[in-house]
């Protein structure tokens, strides 16, 4: 018999080398005039850069810039960033929050909670699954829906204290946190009480179920724990919505070539995407290069990191920066098994990836910004007037503070186009006060401003001149109000 011998690894070895050599973390504010400079320097691993994107995506925080570099062992990177306010970061308990976040956290320490420039406190400590229900849905999109999962949800007794859903491309998916008022506002605990509300709600979307197993989605509802910050519910959304395979992304790169240089566009309820993705390899060093152009807003790094560390693929190299309203995001990546893209359907796939996951978080339609008071059944209730007046939810978010209800929704009709006047009108006065603004979408021709209802004015205007339509977008009072209601589920509790 032939002795076959094999290299051993360690398994503690990364650890050992993570503690000899933890990492280090700099706030530099005095090299530039208009942003603090967060660098980092430290043992490289798998999954390091996303845990970085997603601590100062987790804080409010917007990344202009980002310098990223690998050699070796090493990972090196350096984030230009600012609060929502456009300002620096002077909080010293924020900068102790990095710090400690990017580095002592993974020496065992523990990061301490602090307050964002919006109101918002982040904790380390995650919601724990004693105090929640995770409810996870993902299903083929159609006017109402979400007013039909939130009028069941209603007549179980189960009190949503946060949702967060996105559509995309026919795709939907969802993520509610509940309390059962049957058990004091806890978790559903009773196996037979799971199995009522997994039922039920299967009886919902079970006009897609067909479709659902077709794409590979054999349990379009689960119950689980909470998935933790905000951060972590957002990744599982992506993660749901690409499990969607040909639902979320089916009809995108129609246009793809042949050629090793790849660059797709497709439409999203009609519209023209504005993500380009170029792919080119780089056989000297055995890297495949993305180059990704999109329209810049909050998060996109976190979202394109997101989908590549999903995907499992290792960035090595990145140059990320924005001017005016434009994007422009290069990769140096590998498969984490060390082999680049050989075959244009592995391309291909990536390119869908990643057009799909930066369109999800596209602003289509009119958002609602609604704040008030907490009660029972008031998602089932908001979103019913919405059903009833023809109107079709694309992306919602809402959570409670304290015991205000602060969330926003983004509406068109069932067919997809832009609300008018009248119905906007319709809807608020049913709704009563709990409207507090109105705003399109950028493009939008039906309404060109921002309108508040029962707060102080603030109208941002949208000019089609081409010199404003370049224009990075500034900071309103309209800004700060999405900013808050972009935490659903930062509960009470956690508070």
């Amino acid at each position: 018999m032939e002795s076959v011998y094999e290299p051993y690894f360690d398994p503690d070895f990364d650890s050992l080398i993570e503690r000899m050599y933890p990492p280090r973390v700099c706030i530099d504010n005095d090299t530039r005039q208009d942003c603090t400079l967060v660098k980092v320097d430290s043992a490289n691993k798998n999954g390091i850069l996303l845990e970085m994107v997603q601590v100062l995506t987790e804080l409010d925080l917007l990344i202009s810039k980002s310098y990223i570099s690998s050699d070796g062992g090493w990972f090196m990177d350096v984030f230009h960033v600012t609060d929502q306010l456009g300002h620096k970061l002077t909080d010293q308990s924020l900068i102790r929050y990095i710090q400690q976040a990017l580095g002592a956290e993974r020496r065992g320490g523990k990061a301490s909670q602090v307050e964002t420039c919006l109101g918002r406190i982040v904790r380390a400590k995650p919601v724990s699954s004693t105090e929640y229900t995770a409810i996870e849905i993902t299903t083929m999109d159609r006017p109402g829906l979400l007013s039909e999962i939130s009028a069941v949800l209603a007549n179980l007794g189960c009190h949503v204290v946060s949702a967060v859903a996105w559509t995309h491309n026919c795709s939907a998916a969802c993520i509610l946190y509940v309390g059962d008022e049957v058990n004091g506002g806890g978790p559903i605990a009773d196996p037979e009480r799971v199995s009522q509300v997994e039922k039920q709600l299967d009886n919902v979307v079970g006009a897609s179920a067909c479709q659902l197993q077709q794409l590979g989605e054999t349990r379009p509802v689960r119950l689980a724990s909470p998935v933790g910050g905000r951060t972590q519910m957002e990744r599982r959304l992506h993660q749901l919505m690409s499990a969607l395979d040909g639902g979320d992304y089916d009809s995108w790169c129609d246009g793809m070539t042949s050629s090793s240089k790849d660059e797709c566009r497709g439409t999203v309820r009609g519209r023209t995407t504005e993500v380009s993705v170029d792919i080119e390899s780089c056989n000297e060093k055995g890297y495949l290069v993305l180059s990704v152009r999109s329209r810049d807003r909050p998060n996109l790094l976190f979202d394109t990191v997101c989908s590549l560390t999903d995907m499992k693929y290792v960035v090595f190299h990145a140059n990320v920066s924005s001017k005016a309203s434009l994007a422009v995001q290069e990769y140096y990546i590998r498969h984490l098994d060390g082999c680049t893209m050989d075959t244009e359907t592995e391309k291909r796939r990536v390119t869908q990836c990643l057009v799909a996951a930066i369109e999800r978080r596209a602003f289509h339609g009119l958002r609602l910004a609604i704040c008030t008071r907490n009660r029972g059944g008031l998602l089932s209730e908001i979103t019913r007037v919405f059903r009833e007046h023809g109107l079709s939810v694309t992306r919602a978010e809402i959570g409670t503070r304290g015991e205000r209800v602060i969330g926003y929704f983004h509406v068109t009709d069932v067919y997809g186009n832009d609300v008018d006047s009248k119905t906007v009108e319709l809807v608020r006065r049913e709704i009563g006060g709990a409207i507090v603004e109105v705003q399109n979408s950028p493009g939008s021709g039906r309404f060109n401003r921002a309108s508040s209802f029962n707060t102080t004015t603030t109208t941002t205007t949208n000019t089609t001149s081409s010199s404003n339509s370049q224009e990075r977008p500034r900071f309103s009072l309209g800004n700060l109000f999405w900013g808050l209601a972009r935490t659903p589920f930062q509960q009470p509790r956690l508070h």
